[in-house]
């Protein structure tokens, strides 16, 4: 028998927006609103989406010297990133590896001066943080952060609307994070998200959730958007979804995602090596890798799914890779896709056909993102 769902502190507030609830992680959570999930989509590209991202793990990570730099030196033995270098106020996105050189999970890693902040993904999250307690706890206070809330705003009016409750939110750039108050709520505010467009996430006591929520929401072009929009616009950016675009059969190179690990942390650098996996690793960024995530762009309108086989040829005959997301962009306009490919068949501008509903219908490999990003540097 499965568990009941866990709730978020904005349960109540999505209901009372007309939000259609499913499981997601173990958490009830808004898939849409009566909008639907194309208008939340272009809303967010035009104005600002509001989504409710509190499911997510939230994890502090303090040495007990009482020194950053010794937390950060820890943590670089499970991550390929360089976090040593990461100065107070900023983030960086990272990896959990495995010894074979797979992907565990993605994160987000911020410097709150002499502490780390760690958030993972919500289906990771007990793991992550016996992972991290289990590995980094003999020198390492390590602490999920309990009764927390996490919001995203994302869009071109992200900016106006949390100004509005604390003007020092327009003077940060992308990748910043800063402990502001908004609406009388004490908040960890980082200049960033998941969808492409500038934006902020803002984490929050659990209390304050609905606070900070409803004097975003009273901003005339912030809307509500939930989990449909947040994957169809995090497509269109050519951002990965753990456990469907990433996982622990993926290594870094082979979903290109080696802009992740700095040169400090690649052979050759300061601080080469030391994480799970680090010799794998290191081999495929001198030597490439036999398949490679690759963007898709499908001809005509009909989606190409997420499962869908990859051929070289028409006739089905020459296998070439697998569909690993793949939806509607509608910003595009038109169906997007992305997925793992042989490498020889990797290179921009390659025909292959997807295998849908049994016909197989022609892609061409693209570049991503799909959409270019508005992010504030």
């Amino acid at each position: 028998m499965n568990p009941p769902l866990l709730r978020t502190p904005l349960y109540d507030l999505h209901l009372e927006l007309g939000a259609r609830m499913v499981p997601f992680a173990g958490y009830d959570m808004p898939v849409q609103y009566p909008a639907g999930v194309m208008a939340e989509h272009l809303h967010t590209r035009a104005k600002a989406g509001l989504f409710d991202v509190s499911h997510m793990g939230q994890v502090r990570l303090c040495a007990r010297s009482g020194q950053l730099a010794d937390a950060a030196r820890a943590l670089e033995a499970l991550v390929p990133a360089d976090i040593v270098s990461l100065k107070p106020g900023r983030l960086r996105y990272a990896l959990f590896t495995t010894a074979d050189g797979g992907i565990s999970d993605d994160l987000m890693v911020a410097n709150m001066g002499d502490w780390l902040l760690l958030v993972v993904n919500a289906a990771c999250k007990d793991a992550d943080f016996a992972h991290v307690r289990d590995a980094l706890g003999a020198t390492c206070d390590v602490d999920m952060l309990a009764d927390r809330a996490l919001i995203a705003v994302q869009g071109p009016a992200a900016e106006a609307a949390l100004a509005a409750l604390n003007p020092r939110a327009a003077g940060m750039r992308f990748m910043d994070v800063a402990e502001l108050e908004l609406a009388g709520v004490a908040c960890i505010v980082s200049r960033s998200g998941y969808t492409g467009e500038d934006g902020f996430e803002i984490g929050m006591a659990a209390g304050g959730a609905v606070t900070v929520a409803r004097a975003l929401l009273a901003h005339p072009d912030v809307a509500p958007a939930g989990l449909g929009a947040r994957d169809s616009l995090r497509l269109e950016a050519g951002l990965c979804l753990y456990g469907s675009d990433i996982d622990l059969t993926t290594t870094p190179v082979e979903a290109a995602l080696e802009w992740s690990i700095q040169k400090s942390r690649r052979p050759g650098g300061a601080r080469a090596g030391g994480y799970p996996g680090a010799a794998i690793v290191a081999d495929q960024l001198a030597d490439g890798t036999t398949r490679r995530r690759v963007g898709l762009r499908a001809h005509g309108r009909a989606p190409v799914r997420g499962g869908a086989d990859l051929f070289a040829d028409e006739a089905g005959t020459q296998p070439a890779g697998r569909v690993t997301s793949g939806a509607f962009g509608p910003s595009v306009g038109g169906p997007v896709a992305m997925g793992y490919v042989a490498a020889d068949h990797a290179a921009t501008g390659t025909p292959l056909f997807a295998s849908v509903r049994g016909r197989l219908l022609p892609v061409t490999v693209t570049a991503m993102p799909f959409v270019a990003p508005t992010f504030r540097r």
